[in-house]
């Protein structure tokens, strides 16, 4: 498990990154980017968060989710970047949610990944984002988020 230091000095732990179950790389760049496949929530425990949201998994709960999916997020960029450092900026996240269609707090939910962002890297972490809802993820994971950041160096 990697560090990695907040933007106020504390430090997060971040997940294992999972290898892809696919035929597909974690993230590819290209020029001054970075294009980071799309990640779920892997838990404290190291389980992924499973349910759908507005049924099984309230919005507060789906909320530290999308954190947790965050750090999978960086913990990714890390290991392709080598270091948290080269990250010159989030520049897009597009966030999904596994929601049942009455579901409406898909930016509350998102907001998760956002906030570690900008906690992490400060006005680095800041982006422009999507966040929608899916009827489905796989392995019924509750949220999914892919990125794009731009790369220093």
């Amino acid at each position: 498990m990697n560090e990695i230091t907040a933007a106020d000095g504390s430090k997060i732990a971040l997940p294992a990154v999972p290898e892809p179950v696919g035929r597909f790389d974690i993230g590819v760049t290209t020029s001054n980017l970075l294009y980071l496949s799309g990640q779920g929530p892997i838990l404290e425990d190291g389980t992924l968060a499973t349910g759908k949201v507005g049924r099984d998994v309230d919005t507060a709960t789906a909320k530290h989710h999308a954190r947790r999916t965050g750090m999978v997020l960086l913990a990714a960029a890390v290991q392709i970047l080598g270091s948290a450092d080269r990250i010159g900026r989030v520049v897009k996240l597009l966030g999904m949610v596994n929601a049942v269609p009455a579901f409406t707090q898909h930016p509350e939910v998102i907001n998760g990944c956002s906030e570690l962002l900008t906690e992490v890297l400060g006005q680095r972490g800041r982006h422009a984002r999507s966040a929608v809802g899916v009827g489905s993820l796989p392995g019924n994971i509750t949220i999914e988020i892919e990125a794009i950041l731009e790369v220093r160096g």
